[in-house]
């Protein structure tokens, strides 16, 4: 009727609302079947065979016997119908869940894709703006360095002929002798680490000024830019290192890595257990020419500084290092090339 309106349940298609289930299925039927053969058998055994009448006292305990014999089979079948009945709609639900993460993942993936080039994140923008601030600051200090050489002295007399060849050779010396790295102090170890892992934020001046002054070194730099790429690249598909929780390697592990030795002796150092992760990640290097050859160059960028790290580092900043964000993808991409045997 017009009037009346009945309410709909509201379905997410993840899950069977209450009572979509309620209705006669095969299992109800065949249990139905049996329980009527099984009553039709044990009323005719019952009237054909009869009771023995010989035993006046035993007949409560007779009628007790007959009702569990003709009731548990019964009971036993119904039992079955719905322990069969509830393991079909758990295989349902269960399915119906596999489908909606895959379609979670597949549009997420999607969305990144269809993202582009032009809409990068924050963090990459954040590390244009300091490259191209680092290259500023070392053409501004090669031109200083220009200029205090072509200075004169003013306490010093007038120079003489030989002075006057060897006052250009010193300032050739000065710009071009690299001085923006002679004037720089050394990266230190923490400073390092923290430029590894990137900054958590936006707003983390401790996290940038570290990235801005690993991008000063010229090793660390290259690790930095290199994993930066394959970090952007990673993150198309939906996987971040924050994500990943690999098994802890010993520091001796990491040592042993770094002065060469490879194979099953430091299979742990792959510690990544995420099977999508590592799924989609393999995939990727087989199908796009341009992440393998990132992936291959950010492996060898932190091969070659592990190298001179280890060297010098104590087991609790190996430790460290091995829970930063590039090390993480170093396990993973190690993992999936079989690097770790």
């Amino acid at each position: 009727m017009s009037g009346e309106r009945k309410d709909k349940p509201f379905d997410l298609g993840f899950f069977v609302p209450l009572g979509r289930e309620g209705g006669v299925t095969a299992s109800d039927i065949v249990a139905l079947a049996l329980s009527v053969a099984w009553l039709c058998i044990a009323g005719a055994v019952f009237a054909f065979v009869g009771r023995d009448a010989g035993a006046p006292g035993a007949a409560p305990l007779g009628h007790i016997l007959v009702l569990l014999a003709v009731v548990t089979p019964v009971a036993l079948i119904w039992v079955g119908a719905a322990a069969t009945k509830s393991a079909r709609i758990m295989r349902q639900e269960a399915a119906r869940l596999e489908a909606a993460i895959d379609a979670l993942r597949q549009s997420h993936i999607q969305q990144q894709q269809n993202a582009g080039v032009d809409v990068r994140p924050a963090l990459e923008k954040k590390l244009e703006e300091l490259a191209r601030a680092q290259r500023q600051t070392e053409s501004a200090l090669a031109t200083f360095a220009s200029t205090r050489a072509r200075e004169p002295e003013p306490a010093a007399p007038p120079p003489a002929a030989p002075r006057a060849g060897a006052e250009p050779e010193a300032q050739a010396s000065l710009a071009l002798g690299a001085p923006a790295e002679a004037l720089r102090p050394p990266l230190e170890t923490h400073e390092l680490l923290r430029a590894l892992n990137f900054p958590e934020t936006t707003g983390d001046r401790e996290g940038f000024r570290a990235l801005r002054r690993a991008l000063e070194d010229r090793m660390a730099a290259k690790l930095v830019r290199s994993a930066q790429d394959v970090l952007t690249l990673l993150s198309q598909d939906g996987i971040y290192m924050d994500d990943l929780k690999p098994d802890r390697a010993r520091p001796e592990l990491w040592r042993r890595f770094a002065q060469g030795e490879r194979g099953p002796a430091v299979a742990a150092l792959g510690g990544v257990r995420d099977r999508s992760c590592l799924a989609l990640t393999a995939a990727r290097m087989k199908q796009d020419p341009i992440f393998r050859d990132v992936a291959h160059h950010f492996l060898r960028q932190f091969d070659r500084l592990m190298v001179e790290f280890e060297q010098t580092a104590s087991d609790q900043e190996i430790s460290d290092l091995a829970e930063t964000r590039t090390s993480r993808a170093f396990m993973l991409l190690g993992r999936v090339t079989g690097m770790f045997g």
